[in-house]
């Protein structure tokens, strides 16, 4: 199993400040005998529905001296980790949480912004000092 990512506590309790429930820590993704890990599983019970809305997060840190290089590991994770919930069949949607900062300098890139676009990514953006969610983006 991977190592937590240093912002793993403050992604998982902005999501609990959100009014999500962690439903697993880390959550493994099983198909065709393969098996890999992401970082959790959430889920927030909708009042109108008796089964809650359910999604997957990978949280990336972008610490390495080389963001490009970050990005190509994170996208290539995130695309492997939502075609295999696609071919469970799991119905989850999947979401790639960085750092505000990271996502005001290095997203706004017009190529990130390309990729993320064409890639149809779902990014969660958090405050790692106040432990919140700073927005939720579907591209």
């Amino acid at each position: 199993m991977p190592a937590k990512d240093i912002y793993h506590d403050a992604v998982k309790n902005a999501l609990i400040k959100d009014g999500w429930t962690i439903i697993a820590d880390p959550y493994t993704i099983e198909y065709e005998g393969e098996n890999l890990y992401t970082d959790l599983l959430v889920e927030r019970t909708l009042l109108a529905q008796q089964k809650g809305k359910r999604i997957v997060v990978e949280i990336k840190s972008f610490i390495n001296p080389s963001p490009m290089n970050d990005f190509q590991k994170a996208l290539g994770q995130y695309l492997l980790y939502r075609d295999f919930l696609e071919f469970s069949q799991k119905d989850y949607e999947i979401y790639l949480a960085i750092k505000n900062g990271v996502f005001n300098t290095f997203f706004q890139r017009t190529s990130i912004q390309a990729v993320v676009k064409r890639h149809q990514m779902k990014l969660l953006v958090f405050n790692d000092t106040k432990e919140e969610i700073s927005s939720w983006i579907k591209s």
